[in-house]
């Protein structure tokens, strides 16, 4: 009985093994160190042709770019566009022949679930570790005054340098940019998700990202039983904040107020709302519904556009 508990776990660790030998050497051709003249980084290569997308933080303000890899080869990047309020960046190396990340998706991880964290800690290159994912959904923060939203809490260990690199599956698909070290065995990550492609394909085309802006903070919240059933649906998304003088605010929209549809689309997370309010939305009304002391209302905002 002993010998067959140790064998089973020998088997086990091999497995776990497996999976992050596996992933790491799919993913270590595509993690680029990033070096500039205000400090370094890591990157993910998205294209073979040379783009690479990181945090918009480590190459702030940064002049001259330098990105590498694992097989030696070195390469000039500039920067193409950034995002402060998403805390992404993309730059483009002058290479033509570099090994794209295959992109995940973050909607379908679970708590618990084994994630491989590799990027350049304290400028040691190629640094692979593995953990979990400690929570979902956690909000971060971030230089330009903004929180984003649905952020990946993980365990694997992150150290300065590991900003911009990849967080990714058991299957090697990059589904997080890690951005953060909140703390020992506490690293956060931007979700790969519609809307950062969204965010990080305008960088490539535009350089820039425009956003409809309304003016409120929420998160998600279940719906009592009883709306729950009217509106055959479990959750909503419960107003924290106004801000004086936005959108929101003109409009009425109330602490409080538990908004449950944006142009009659169901919305049950605050990132579903900023998925619906793209550029073409700027300056157009939108009607949001929203439960108020338990009664419908219907409020019409006109989104402006987000200034940073």
């Amino acid at each position: 009985m002993g010998l067959r508990l140790v064998a089973d776990e020998n088997d086990a660790l091999d497995a776990y093994s497996r999976v992050i030998v596996t992933a790491s050497e799919r993913l270590l051709p595509s993690v680029a160190h990033l070096r500039s003249d205000r400090g370094s980084g890591s990157g993910v290569v998205i294209s073979s042709d040379g783009f690479v997308v990181t945090s918009a933080h480590v190459v702030e303000r940064a002049r001259r770019v330098r990105a590498s890899f694992v097989d030696g080869s070195e390469y000039p990047a500039d920067l193409v566009g950034s995002d402060p309020l998403s805390d992404l960046a993309v730059l483009r190396a002058s290479a033509r022949s570099l090994v794209p990340a295959e992109l995940g998706d973050a909607a379908t991880l679970r708590v618990g679930q084994l994630v491989v964290a590799i990027g350049n800690p304290r400028g040691f290159e190629g640094s692979v570790t593995a953990g979990v994912v400690s929570a979902l959904g956690r909000s971060l923060p971030t230089r330009a005054g903004r929180v984003v939203d649905n952020v990946i809490q993980t365990d694997a260990a992150l150290n300065p340098g590991n900003s911009g690199g990849a967080l990714a599956d058991g299957s090697a698909r990059v589904v997080g940019i890690n951005t953060a070290v909140a703390g020992v065995g506490l690293g956060l990550a931007v979700p790969v998700n519609d809307t950062t492609r969204a965010i990080v394909a305008a960088l490539m085309s535009h350089g820039r990202f425009r956003r409809a802006y309304l003016g409120f903070a929420g998160g998600s919240r279940p719906l009592p039983p009883r709306l729950a059933r009217e509106l055959g649906r479990t959750a909503g998304v419960e107003v924290v904040e106004v801000v004086a003088g936005s959108p929101a605010a003109a409009a009425g929209l109330r602490p409080e107020d538990l908004i449950v549809a944006v142009d009659g689309r169901p919305v049950a997370q605050v990132d579903e709302i900023q998925r619906l309010l793209v550029s073409e939305r700027i300056g157009s009304e939108v009607e949001v519904d929203v439960v108020r002391e338990g009664r419908p209302l219907r409020l019409r905002l006109v989104p402006a556009e987000l200034v940073v």
